[in-house]
């Protein structure tokens, strides 16, 4: 607040009044304001754009609109917001995610595509009004995209793929997950085009085969990222060709992926070996035997999931707690061959102390507090999951606790079964079964 000459607090209303004669017009140089703003939200940019006229000029300018993310506004938007921004931003416009938004459709897209050419992100995560017709706007007018999300656009088909191939050949991420109407038509036009892919997402693509992974084995030799979930049909031969054709892989999905064996395992490890993440839950194929030349080989490993492998034992601990010390998240769940001694070794392993952030041990039943003792040393464990651990006991938690009291425990202890009633023979039944 400032004062007038008759001591007077002028107030916060009068200091930014409408007059473009405001005392902050005056003191700062427009163009500064212009920086300032290029730092707000789109919340903040248009609650000032009703200040006074000249903050409206400046709120609106489009060069503070090059980052839109509209997801906390998803149920309101619709295709005129869209085109409006699009209007406004014009060829400032460089990230758009449009997440969530129902009521955003083709016609409203292919406006953005046509106003906002230097467009480079791009999320239409959920925006299920979107068909092939966008995507042929896309290429038409966005040839910088670099990212884009259709994930779960599930009217795409093959059309979009060889539409982007033909007008974004600088594509380098693309997300068509559960997009199920892709086959291995679509992609083996994507990757002819867009060769620079690093990282794709065909989560709940069902219909890809082994063959769609030989053309993206051939065709991207710097993908990063394949995510590859619930893609039933995969088996060993389309996973080794990416492995021999992908070396610089960081990141492999293959949850669900029932099919795959052990021979996945030695490929990774004998060609890529900057792999860190690697994502296998459900694959009940996969043996130490696998595991043992994936650790021996790929020291960058970081998080594992494991989930299911219900083949593996203490042995395939052994050789993650020697070779591989960057492990911050394993999860063993249902890995009911795993016991103590597997745990022992991990807690005494090169990423125990100052690595290992996330265990998870759902349902391995012969785990006992003995592990958390093992645990207790590895200083960053953020994190233990121990449902249906039937040999956990409050008691075990509480010491860990003592070591770790910052660790989060999710753990279930069932009811104590009553005891049966003294003298009597007569056979008890619960309520559900006296209702039944």
């Amino acid at each position: 607040m400032r004062r007038d000459v008759n001591g007077v607090t002028k107030s916060r209303f009068e200091m930014f009044s409408n007059s473009d004669e405001a005392v902050i017009n005056k003191k700062l140089p427009k163009e500064l304001l212009l920086r300032i703003f290029s730092f707000l939200d789109v919340v903040t940019l248009c609650r000032c754009a009703q200040v006074s006229r000249a903050w409206n000029v400046l709120a609106l300018d489009g060069s503070n609109w090059q980052r839109i993310d509209l997801f906390d506004f998803q149920r309101d938007i619709e295709g005129r917001v869209v085109e409006n921004i699009s209007k406004r931003c014009g060829g400032f416009l460089r990230k758009l995610s449009l997440r969530g938004c129902l009521g955003v459709g083709d016609n409203a897209l292919r406006t953005f595509a046509q106003n906002c050419r230097n467009i480079e992100v791009l999320n239409l995560n959920g925006c299920t009004k979107t068909t092939d017709a966008t995507c042929t706007s896309l290429s038409k007018f966005c040839s910088k995209l670099r990212h884009l999300d259709l994930a779960s656009c599930t009217s795409i088909t093959n059309m979009s793929l060889k539409a982007l191939s033909e007008g974004c050949p600088l594509l380098e991420q693309l997300n068509i997950s559960w997009c199920d109407q892709v086959t291995k038509d679509g992609i083996q036009a994507l990757v002819r085009g867009c060769g620079g892919l690093k990282a794709l997402f065909l989560k709940g693509c069902t219909q890809l085969e082994d063959e769609a992974l030989k053309y993206i084995g051939t065709h991207c030799p710097d993908l990063v990222t394949l995510n590859l979930q619930t893609c039933l049909q995969i088996t060993d031969e389309g996973l080794i060709t990416i492995c021999r054709g992908c070396h610089k892989l960081q990141s492999l999905c293959a949850s669900g992926c029932s099919n795959i064996t052990d021979a996945i395992l030695n490929a990774l490890g004998q060609n890529c070996p900057r792999l860190r993440i690697l994502e296998v839950a459900r694959c009940s194929q996969l043996t130490d035997v696998g595991f043992t030349t994936l650790a021996r080989n790929c020291h960058e490993l970081e998080k594992m999931d494991l989930e299911e492998c219900v083949q593996i034992t203490d042995s395939t601990l052994i050789q993650l707690s020697i070779h591989c010390p960057r492990l911050q998240v394993l999860s063993l769940s249902h890995c009911e061959l795993i016991t103590d001694d597997g745990i022992r070794h991990l807690g005494n392993g090169a990423c125990a102390h100052d690595q290992l952030e996330v265990i998870e041990l759902d349902n391995c039943p012969l785990i006992t507090d003995a592990s958390l003792e093992h645990l207790k040393s590895c200083h960053s464990l953020e994190r233990i999951e121990l449902y249906d651990c039937q040999q956990i006991t409050r008691a075990g938690i509480k010491r860990l606790r003592t070591h770790l009291p910052n660790i989060k425990v999710h753990a279930y202890f069932a009811p104590v079964t009553p005891p049966p009633s003294v003298g009597g023979s007569r056979q008890r039944f619960c309520r559900c079964c006296i209702i039944l």
